[in-house]
């Protein structure tokens, strides 16, 4: 199995979407470090993911302004949600995090509200 699973996959780096390739590393993070895929995060669970932040958004509102924050791991997203906050120095898209929380639910997306989260280092 070496040589034809080496070279299998490096005919499917080759022939394979970069987006798929990503995933699939992202993935093979998640399990390296025991965190669960968001995929499998069910509403009420308390849960460790890691995943790479996509987007970020401030979102001023009346009562409590609210900082969201988009994170992927390959498997789903979870929009991480910060009470109060106008911004959280390292949490910017392309960053890799670990974070921990209760999972709710709003309408089909998964949320955790005020994680506690650990910055990864940066790509050189």
């Amino acid at each position: 199995m070496g040589e034809r699973g080496w070279l299998a996959r490096t005919v499917r780096r080759f022939v394979a979407d970069e987006s798929d390739l990503d995933a699939e590393e992202l993935q093979q993070d998640v399990v390296e470090c025991g965190a669960k895929a968001v995929s499998e995060c069910h509403q009420g669970a308390l849960a460790t993911v890691r995943g790479r932040v996509r987007s970020v958004v401030f979102k001023p509102k009346e009562t409590v302004p609210t900082l969201e924050a988009e994170l992927w791991d390959g498997s789903g997203s979870v929009t991480l949600v910060w009470f109060g906050r106008r911004q959280i120095a390292g949490i910017e898209p392309g960053r890799t995090l670990i974070v921990r929380g209760r999972v709710a639910r709003r309408g089909e997306e998964r949320l955790i509200y005020n994680p506690w989260y650990e910055l990864e280092p940066s790509a050189p």
